[in-house]
């Protein structure tokens, strides 16, 4: 692979997910034209979000999967309020799995902001986050080393992404992942609305020896708009006793660990 290919892969073919959910639908020939590649390289691209279950491609481009997805990017303050008492137990419960001297993600989603309420009484720690909150939050706690690596603000969810954020968090190698998420479908994967955020997390998951993911039970059997990883990338989940039991029992099918406060 070209140095920087796969990069320019990644960010074309955001720009295609960005055109279909704006439009319905996409065409190759404008797609080429406007990403300045081959009509060749556009129906790969097509190909493998249709392998993800993004979209349906149809006679000349394709067209966007009509379904149960979360694509709506809620700012972070209406997050916060729904299902808080069970984002505030799946918290408090995440915090049990970290220990002292730990090196550890925390992403930007509400529920993770419950697990960092957590932290205040571990001896030392270190916390990278992309979340403006979760920094602001955790510098009140002093046995803890906070890592904001740099990128581009997202206004409603307070997060860090982008090229900068990127390269940040390619710096680092962390003991675990706590991740919070959009949509969790056993068959499609983790997912959230927005794409760049999708694949900030997807570094976060290479540069981690544990993910683990935090998600009420509303959030299963749900997609989101943007691919983050398939379910095998995940070692634990916790969510709360609103998981169907045939649910939890597919998830520990697959080999992942499901904590239930």
């Amino acid at each position: 692979m070209v140095k920087g290919e796969g990069k320019s892969t990644v960010s074309r073919r955001i720009k295609i997910m960005e055109m279909l959910k704006a439009n319905g639908k996409v065409d190759v020939k404008e797609l080429s034209d406007l990403l300045g590649v081959t009509g060749v390289t556009i129906r790969n691209d097509l190909e493998q979000l249709e392998k993800k279950n993004i979209l349906i491609r149809a006679r000349g481009g394709a067209i966007r999967i009509e379904q149960s997805y979360s694509n709506e990017d809620f700012p972070l303050s209406d997050k916060q309020k729904k299902n808080f008492v069970e984002k505030r137990e799946i918290g408090k419960k995440a915090a049990e799995l970290i220990s002292n001297n730990n090196t550890i993600i925390l992403d930007s989603g509400s529920t993770v902001h419950q697990l960092a309420k957590n932290l205040r009484n571990f001896e030392e720690l270190t916390v990278i986050t992309n979340a403006l909150n979760v920094a602001t939050l955790l510098a009140e706690f002093k046995n803890i080393n906070v890592i904001v690596p740099g990128g581009t603000l997202k206004k409603n969810s307070l997060s860090l992404f982008g090229i900068l954020a990127e390269k940040g968090f390619r710096d680092y190698f962390c003991d675990k992942l706590f991740l919070g998420v959009d949509g969790f479908d056993l068959d499609f994967g983790i997912s959230t609305p927005s794409p760049e955020e999708a694949y900030l997390n997807q570094i976060m998951i290479d540069i981690s020896k544990e993910v683990i993911v935090l998600a009420d039970s509303s959030k299963f059997e749900r997609r989101g708009f943007a691919f983050i990883a398939p379910v095998s990338k995940i070692n634990i989940v916790i969510t709360d006793k609103g998981i169907r039991p045939e649910y939890k029992s597919r998830l520990e099918a697959t080999g992942i660990k499901v904590i239930v406060v």
